[in-house]
C-alpha cells in the first residue's frame, strides 16, 4: 500500500515524466482550498528534492495567492493506465514571475508557450505513493490547443492586461503577486 520516501527516486521521476496531467493543491490560512489540474509539457524534476512547473495563464491565479500567504503545497499524479499508483509530493513552493531574476534561468527549461506567467519551484520534503486501485482507466488522446491558441491570438500586451484584470486577486480577494 502507501510508502513514504525522503526524495524523488529515478523510478518516481520516470512515473512523473510519463503522466499527462497532475494536480496542485494549496490553501491560504483562511478561505477556499484550491486544487488545479495542470497539463501540457510544463513540469520538470530539477533534482531529488525539487520540481518546477511553468504556470500558464488561466481564468484564476489561486495557487500564487495562496503561496504568498502560506507556501505549503501538494502535487499529485494518478496512473490512469498501467499499474495502479497515486503519487504525492509534499513541500513548500516559491513563485517566480517574468520580473524576477530567476525567471531567465528557469524559463528555458520549458517549451515556449504563450501566456506563461509564473514558474513555481517546489522544495519537496516528502514523497508518498499509495495504491490507486480505485482510480479508473482513462485513455490519453491529445493535448488541448485552445489555451495556447487563445493566448497567442492576444499577444503579450493583451495577456499582461488580462493578468492585471483577471489574475491579480484570488476568488477570496487575496493578492496574487502578478
Amino acid at each position: 500500500m502507501g510508502k513514504q520516501y525522503p526524495a524523488i527516486s529515478s523510478d518516481i521521476q520516470g512515473f512523473i515524466e510519463q503522466q499527462h496531467i497532475f494536480f496542485v493543491g494549496t490553501a491560504a490560512a483562511d478561505g477556499r482550498v484550491n486544487i488545479s489540474p495542470k497539463g501540457q509539457d510544463t513540469l520538470r524534476v530539477l533534482d531529488a528534492n525539487r520540481v518546477a512547473w511553468l504556470n500558464l495563464t488561466g481564468s484564476g491565479n489561486e495557487t500564487a495567492a495562496h503561496l504568498l500567504e502560506v507556501n505549503r503545497i501538494t502535487l499529485m499524479w494518478c496512473a490512469f493506465e498501467g499499474k495502479p499508483n497515486i503519487l504525492r509530493l509534499y513541500g513548500t513552493a516559491t513563485v517566480y514571475h517574468p520580473r524576477d531574476p530567476e525567471w531567465a534561468e528557469l524559463l528555458p527549461l520549458f517549451p515556449s508557450l504563450p501566456g506563461s506567467r509564473q514558474v513555481v519551484v517546489v522544495d519537496v520534503d516528502l514523497v508518498q505513493t499509495s495504491c490507486g486501485m480505485a482510480v479508473p482507466f482513462f485513455e490519453y488522446r491529445a493535448e488541448r490547443d485552445e489555451l495556447n491558441d487563445y493566448m497567442a491570438q492576444r499577444g503579450p500586451e493583451q495577456v499582461e492586461q488580462y493578468w492585471h484584470t483577471r489574475n491579480a486577486q484570488s476568488i477570496d480577494g487575496k493578492p496574487t503577486g502578478i
